[in-house]
């Protein structure tokens, strides 16, 4: 399925006029716009939000400024539809990825894009593998898991949906450990490289409801998918806590590149 098919007609279309209003606006330039969370995963239910993520450019001489850093660094609307809009300048952005920020590999690998201007983002996606700090990403991918476990999981009645935000970075962490790089965005896919097979038809059964039903109810506990949670979460123990996001580039080679980047995409119009 391509970004078209899950994202078209009207809606990418307003989209699109969106972040068009969005340049003149803001006197920008949006290098990147991508889909993130439920219809990026694979698993959006019919009235799902669609959440529009984007990276930006200003001119040059914004970021000769003495007072850059205190200067705003995101571009942010308030939610009044089905459509959230918001954004990081490329700063912003380059500093986190030198974080490992699963947000930002996410954003970057959305199946689902409205705008990508020159090279810009398919050099970080080109770079990113050799930056990534598993521990770091596998950090960011607990924190989530475990939120969303102890919040919904571990009752009589839960939110059926909320298995898949628990089981999405569960499975993300398997494929960080295998040893098979960034994890991919589209659920099925971490489904299908790392999923025991015994979960498969539980595991279908919540997908074909939460595409075809507005909002999954509350329903009992999925015995077999909560055992598989409490295992992942006992196995992982205490390997990821307090690791945060820390700044793994450690070669000016590294920054060379990312200046590089940076430099071609406020001087060149990222072309």
């Amino acid at each position: 399925m391509t970004g078209d098919d899950i994202v078209g007609g009207a809606v990418r279309a307003e989209i699109l006029r969106r972040l068009r209003a969005t340049e003149t606006q803001h006197n920008v330039r949006i290098l990147y716009a991508c889909e993130s969370g439920s219809r990026a995963w694979g698993f959006p239910s019919p009235n799902s939000d669609y959440d529009v993520r984007f990276i930006y450019v200003r001119q040059p001489d914004w970021y000769l400024s003495f007072d850059i850093e205190r200067r705003r660094d995101v571009i942010e609307y308030p939610i009044v539809d089905e459509i959230d809009c918001n954004g990081w300048d490329i700063r912003k952005a380059l500093q986190l990825l030198t974080r490992t920020n699963g947000a930002l590999l996410e954003w970057l690998n959305s199946p689902v894009r409205y705008i990508e201007t020159g090279p810009f983002a398919e050099s970080l996606r080109t770079l990113a593998p050799a930056l990534m700090n598993p521990i770091a990403l596998c950090y960011h991918y607990s924190h989530m898991a475990r939120g969303n476990a102890r919040e919904y999981l571990f009752k009589e009645q839960v939110r059926l949906k909320k298995y898949f935000y628990v089981l999405r970075p569960l499975l993300a962490i398997r494929y960080i450990e295998q040893g098979l790089g960034v994890p991919p965005v589209e659920f099925q896919h971490l489904v299908n490289a790392v999923l025991p097979e015994y979960l498969l038809p539980s595991v279908n059964r919540l997908l074909e409801l939460k595409r075809s039903s507005e909002e999954l109810d509350m329903g009992a506990q999925v015995p077999e998918i909560n055992a598989f949670v409490e295992q992942e979460l006992e196995r992982h123990g205490t390997a990821f806590t307090g690791q945060g996001r820390p700044e793994i580039l450690g070669t000016e080679e590294a920054y060379a590149q990312l200046n590089t980047i940076f430099r071609a995409a406020i001087g060149a119009g990222g072309d």
